[in-house]
């Protein structure tokens, strides 16, 4: 078995070294581990063939005892799911402990060493591991968990290879944070909206099932009575309701799932993203979250001194929508053939005349990485009015159409009824 002599340091900070049998590299690394060593310098010096009376441990046992630590809950087998704040909360803790100087396998052990147990232990023990055998971070997020998100790994891959992987993280947990009180504050503002919609539903239900058959009775049993033209619309509309209303859920269904596989389908997907760039309220959202992610990787990767061009090859990576990834790939391609950014973006067509013309004061003033994060803080204030706008929107909308469902019915119906009382007279 061969022999790796080591140089490391102990709990109390001082250095220590020795020699010790290994199977191979990974190996070493997790016998150092398991005695509490943190590795500075790892080589083989020998082969040597282990004595069957040493009491050497099988490569077996090792692993073995590598899946579990002393004393805590055994790690999970296969990817490992987490919720939405401890993703926030490993990207916020390791992003700090980055940016402090700390290196990626020795925060992601301190990160290992938290005293509660739970999912965000064993992820980063997992990642941990996979890292120390000479595995990308953002392959072994892959691997670990698929909380991760394809976005989240594009990200991580741009900020290992710009060395920014700290600043990356950090505006990733700020993303994620800004989306979850999204999400809160849309459930808190379709409180409201939904009791109407749902009282709504009981007011039409009645008027269907009661109201409405009775005004029908009252005015064929009433001499000269003549049902009115709005009237006879809804109690057509109510009877076609009341005979095929399974019909018609069934069918909404079927057309959702059919919807579905259709979305669902690869050879569909760049239709639908298409198709969502155009939708209103929502497609100028989506354009300006990707406005805003586009700048600040690109930022972030200029910045550190990556090529430009191998900068726009991992953004275009990092973004999700193939519609908007296609307008990246012509950039890059002209920006490959020797034409300048802001030229390259102009013939796209697919970016504003205002973020053009920042990124070309950039160019021009040699500063590119600091007009795209102006750019980047500039439309993150424009998706932050977008939120607010639609937020605003809802409640007023959903009143609107409510009063005007249920005010049309109690119109028809009330104009009946003094129809009626007027052939009476």
């Amino acid at each position: 078995m061969p022999v790796f002599a080591y140089k490391a340091l102990n709990s109390k900070g001082s250095v220590t070294s020795g020699e010790l049998d290994a199977a191979d590299r990974p190996e070493a690394l997790r016998i150092l581990d398991r005695k509490g060593l943190q590795p500075v310098n790892l080589r083989e010096t020998a082969g040597i063939v282990a004595a069957a009376g040493k009491g050497a441990k099988t490569k077996s046992d090792e692993a073995a005892a590598a899946s579990t630590k002393p004393d805590e809950a055994p790690i999970p087998e296969g990817p490992i799911k987490l919720k939405r704040q401890e993703v926030v909360l490993f990207t916020e803790e390791l992003s700090d402990m980055l940016g402090a100087g700390l290196q990626l396998e020795p925060a992601l052990k301190s990160m290992e060493n938290r005293q509660e147990l739970g999912n965000l232990k064993a992820v980063s023990y997992k990642i941990r591991q996979i890292v120390r055998d000479g595995v990308n971070f953002s392959v072994a997020l892959k691997k670990v968990s698929p909380s991760f998100g394809p976005l989240y790994c594009s990200l991580a891959a741009a900020g290992e290879a710009s060395g920014a992987l700290d600043t990356i993280l950090k505006r990733q947990a700020h993303y994620l944070k800004t989306l979850a009180e999204l999400q809160s504050r849309l459930v808190l503002a379709m409180i409201y909206p939904a009791f109407l919609v749902l009282a709504g539903i009981g007011v039409s239900i009645v008027f269907v099932t009661t109201l409405i058959p009775q005004l029908t009775q009252l005015i064929e049993s009433t001499p000269g009575g003549k049902i009115p033209l709005g009237a006879a619309i809804l109690i057509g509309a109510s009877e076609f309701l009341s005979k095929w209303w399974l019909v018609i859920l069934l069918l909404l269904i079927a057309a959702f799932i059919f919807f579905k596989a259709w979305k669902d389908n690869e050879e569909n997907k760049p239709a639908w993203d298409r198709i969502k760039l155009r939708l209103p309220l929502i497609g100028p959202v989506i354009t300006s979250r990707f406005y805003v992610q586009f700048l600040e990787t690109m930022a972030n990767l200029v910045g550190n001194g990556l090529p430009l061009l191998r900068a726009l090859e991992l953004s275009r990576d990092a973004t999700q929508n193939r519609s908007l990834r296609a307008g990246l790939d012509k950039v890059i391609e002209q920006v490959g053939d020797g034409r300048s950014f802001s030229k390259a973006l102009i013939r796209t067509g697919a970016f504003p005349p205002l973020l053009i013309d920042m990124i070309s004061v950039g160019e021009q003033t040699g500063k590119i990485d600091q007009s795209l994060r102006r750019s980047a803080e500039r439309y993150d204030k424009e998706l932050d009015k977008d939120l607010q706008r639609i937020m605003a929107l809802i409640m007023p909308t959903v009143l609107i159409i409510m009063a005007g469902l249920i005010g049309t019915m109690a119109y028809l119906m009330i104009t009946a009824i003094f129809q009626t009382i007027s052939n009476l007279g």
